[in-house]
């Protein structure tokens, strides 16, 4: 894959990526459209009141999907998948 970006005006840090594939079966996501940096409430509500109130927990990394490129996107019109892996409250854990 950084074969193929690198041909043409590759990133200073591409070699700095790394590929790595999650396997993290059920879990808690949303599309948060705005700042970056106005994502802390949106975390809260999902981890604090969402997972808990759905009968979930927490297992697993956080992590985020960016869709836009901050350098050339306006930040109220910035996009990125927030996701949380969970698993139902006992552990049993379905899709």
């Amino acid at each position: 894959m950084t074969k193929v970006a690198a041909k043409k005006d590759a990133p200073a840090r591409l070699h700095d990526l790394r590929l790595e594939a999650l396997t993290e079966g059920l879990c808690v996501q949303t599309l948060h459209v705005g700042s970056f940096d106005d994502e802390a409430p949106v975390l809260a509500e999902m981890h604090d009141e969402f997972v808990p109130g759905a009968g979930l927990e927490m297992a697993g990394t956080h992590h985020e999907v960016y869709f836009s490129d901050f350098r050339r996107v306006a930040p109220e019109k910035l996009r990125a998948l927030l996701r949380q892996p969970v698993r139902r409250v006992g552990g049993e854990e379905r899709s």
